[in-house]
């Protein structure tokens, strides 16, 4: 009895310490999941006892306890270097079967899928070719196409024009010519915009601060006629005067911006002072490159009209040219951000997580990989931040959550739990031999 009890203990310590080796030889490999032996004793009722007088056969292995606690997360300088702050499992494509990993070093393939280290696909949401995430699965892949250039359609400008300027001096023509006269305006901006083809055009708007006392319609007062609360617009393209002008001077192509008596923007007018929908002022322009005449809107609501000095506080328009891709941002939430060299950015798809209802009966497959069992449960998926799923950090990996230290004075216990169990042998042994001398 005395053997079997003590080669069951021998077995056990033998089987710790392989636990315990696999640890130590996989302290450093990224997302690895250290593991314990948990032990069970064993009681028999035979003929040498029964019930409080039972003696244990021995001990066995119940089971290896994975534990999915999160490893230390490290920065890298890669984008696609990625790592779960919490729990959660990158679902990978198996060759069709599914698997799942902590383990999130990942690079683009030969044809642009983002694989793991195994070269199994990264899952998630897809995105369509405008960049909106969808509501469809696969396999994840990096768009490497040019983008294509957008006209432009919409200029917002937001500027404070100064109500302590004083209206020009008298001129014949406001804002004329490929290269105005600067005492024809009080302040000029500019700002970039696209054709169809991408092509760009300078876009220059000069504000004119409106004269109280210039009698209505007069050619040749100090600014043109209007309120102290009132400002005229003239508009240029490429030093070309929009809409053009009619007549001997561009009186007949100023637009007016009107403010409150606080300083707000109260609102655009047009050429014939006729308010204008929704306070967009409406400009077009034939091209003789090939491409679509320009048509958009300029937006000045975000104006001001306030004592300090002149200021372009924003100026955005929605148009760009061609562009190539030139890195990629993937952020908390698994959205994978392409962006391109002209500024723009798009979404490629969104990584999504899988937890279990209990993971630590997930199946290790070698390589950092899981799969699922009757035990763990179905995968819950979603996105990370969301269902008690962690943070996806960009640019980092998670560190074997193995500690060294610990292991190594589990090491010496399991080498001792093996010595002891030795030692019980060759004093069986020795009482043995004893009894057999006797006789």
């Amino acid at each position: 009895m005395v053997f079997n009890t003590a080669l069951s203990g021998i077995q056990a310590a033998s089987k710790d310490l392989d636990v315990i080796g696999n640890n130590i030889a996989n302290s450093a490999t990224i997302g690895f999941k250290g593991s314990r032996a948990e032990f069970a004793d064993i009681y028999t009722y035979n003929a040498y006892g029964t019930g409080s007088m039972a003696i244990g056969g021995g001990v066995r292995l119940s089971r290896v306890h994975q534990s999915f606690a999160t490893g230390n997360l490290t920065p890298t300088n890669n984008t696609l270097d990625l790592a779960v702050n919490g729990s959660g499992f990158f679902i990978l494509n198996d060759q069709g079967a599914k698997v799942y990993t902590r383990d999130g070093q990942f690079k683009l393939n030969n044809e642009n899928y983002m694989v793991s280290s195994t070269n199994q696909r990264l899952t998630g949401l897809l995105a369509d070719a405008g960049g909106n995430i969808t509501g469809a699965s696969g396999d994840l892949k990096i768009n490497m196409a040019n983008i294509s250039p957008h006209a432009s359609s919409l200029v917002t400008a937001g500027l404070n024009l100064s109500s302590d300027l004083k209206t020009k001096a008298p001129v014949a023509d406001w804002v004329g010519g490929p290269t105005p006269a600067s005492d024809t305006y009080n302040n000029p901006t500019s700002s970039t915009i696209y054709d169809s083809l991408g092509n760009s055009h300078v876009l220059t708007m000069y504000f004119i601060r409106a004269d109280t006392a210039a009698p209505a319609g007069s050619p040749n007062a100090s600014s043109p006629a209007g309120t102290d609360n009132q400002w005229y617009v003239a508009f240029q393209i490429d030093n070309q005067n929009v809409p053009a002008n009619v007549g001997s001077n561009n009186t007949s192509n100023l637009f007016r911006a009107n403010f409150n008596a606080d300083g707000s923007f109260a609102g655009v007018t047009d050429t014939s002072n006729t308010a204008l929908a929704n306070n967009l002022i409406p400009l077009s322009l034939n091209l003789n490159n090939g491409a679509n005449p320009l048509n958009f809107n300029v937006d000045l609501s975000n104006s001001t009209q306030f004592g300090s000095p002149f200021t372009v506080q924003s100026n955005h328009n929605d148009g760009y040219t061609t562009g190539s891709l030139a890195g990629l941002d993937i952020d908390e939430s698994g959205v994978i951000l392409g962006r391109y060299t002209n500024g723009q950015s798009l979404a490629m798809g969104q990584i999504q997580l899988a937890n279990f209802a209990d993971p630590e009966s997930l199946q290790n497959l070698g390589s950092t990989n899981w799969v699922e069992t009757i035990a763990s449960g179905q995968p819950l998926v979603s996105g990370a931040g969301t269902g008690g799923l962690g943070l996806i950090n960009s640019g980092m990996r998670e560190e074997s959550n193995v500690d060294l230290t610990s292991e190594l004075v589990k090491l010496i216990s399991a080498q001792r739990n093996f010595q002891a169990n030795a030692q019980t042998i060759r004093t069986g042994d020795a009482i043995t031999q004893t009894i057999i001398n006797i006789r």
